[in-house]
């Protein structure tokens, strides 16, 4: 296995844009840049690039999506937050008023 992974690393470090998240078409790829002999070493090497980009997909994915979320809370909490302030400004205006006026009708 390392093997594996120490071939597919070399072969990533060097080509990594020509590679995608589909076995088939890395198997190709890696036939047109390689020379390896062995069927079931080639499928191993491209199973493993295949993986680790999928891998990295998914992460970047999860990374965009949890600063989405991130960003939906903080604005709801920014709302929410300017909506108690304007609600206590509200409700102290609204106690002023009726001191003022309590304070004229005696």
């Amino acid at each position: 296995m390392d093997r594996i992974k120490r071939l597919s690393n070399e072969i990533m470090n060097e080509y990594q844009n020509k590679f995608g998240t589909d076995f088939s078409s890395n198997k190709q790829i890696l036939n047109e840049i390689t020379i390896i002999r062995s069927k079931s070493l080639k499928n191993k090497i491209a199973g493993y690039i295949t993986k680790i980009l999928q891998r990295q997909k998914k992460y970047e994915q999860r990374k965009k999506q949890l600063i989405e979320d991130e960003n939906n809370i903080d604005t709801k909490d920014s709302k929410r937050k300017k909506s108690i302030s304007e609600s206590t400004n509200n409700a102290s205006l609204k106690e002023e008023t009726e001191t003022n006026e309590s304070d004229k009708s005696s």
